[in-house]
């Protein structure tokens, strides 16, 4: 809870899986109300306790309905955000599961990419600017170990899209600074998820720490950003990867 027992919302994008269901639970746990969104209707076996009023159907993929899905947003808000957390990636793969580079990546693809792991991100956030600022409040933009390196598994357009999500954070941390809004990002490593690449154990074995991340590390970090207890930390990307950036 806020200093003077208002509840803090947060607005989550990615929530269904993995980070982003770890992340929801461990706001709720916290007193934190949890507004998600996504491209799929509300679950009826949702595992967390938001309810359907709390989510938001917005394909992030097209770029003019993440813009009209603001005002839905913006109605659900009050005039407060104390929390955006850009978390929904995709990572399309080549049909036999492999890696897409550079040289197959299709046009389209990449497009989509962008407008998902990166467009939607600063859309959302210069959308709802006025209730961030109200709050005070904190954006923290998930990247990847993959924005600053080949990676064996993630492909060419992610992890382009991961590091231009960094420096968007570098860039809004500077422009919403004024607002007394924080910006803050977290590049994850291997998280333990239900979609581990085959052979995600090799790069296990080099890590220095010699094992996965949890989902629920990953959310503290994240929850950390958004408190109070960081409240002078702004433009910079904490590393949550067990040691491998410096591998």
């Amino acid at each position: 809870m806020a200093r003077d027992d208002r509840q803090r919302t947060m607005i989550l994008t990615g929530a269904s899986r993995g980070i982003g269901h770890a992340t929801v639970q461990r706001f709720n746990r916290e007193g934190w109300r949890v507004i998600t969104c996504s491209r799929h209707p509300f679950p009826s076996a949702c595992p967390w306790g938001g309810g359907e009023d709390n989510h938001v159907q917005i394909d992030l993929a097209d770029p003019n309905k993440t813009i009209a899905g603001i005002e839905v947003l913006r109605a659900k808000l009050g005039g407060r955000l104390d929390a955006l957390v850009n978390n929904a990636g995709i990572s399309p793969k080549a049909g036999d599961g492999g890696r897409l580079s550079t040289l197959d990546t299709d046009l389209r693809a990449w497009g989509h990419v962008f407008h998902v792991n990166f467009f939607a991100s600063v859309i959302l956030a210069r959308g709802l600017k006025d209730e961030l600022a109200t709050a005070k409040g904190a954006v923290v933009n998930v990247t990847s170990i993959a924005g600053s390196r080949v990676h064996p598994f993630a492909g060419a357009a992610y992890a382009t899209s991961k590091a231009a999500l960094k420096a968007l954070t570098r860039e809004m941390a500077h422009d919403f600074g004024p607002l007394g809004v924080r910006v803050n990002a977290i590049a994850p490593g291997e998280v333990e998820t239900s979609i581990l690449s085959p052979g995600t154990d090799k790069i296990v074995e080099k890590l220095p720490l010699r094992r996965l991340g949890q989902p629920d590390e990953v959310a503290s970090v994240i929850y950390f950003l958004c408190s109070d207890e960081s409240s002078y930390v702004s433009g910079t990307e904490i590393e949550v990867n067990g040691g491998q950036h410096v591998g």
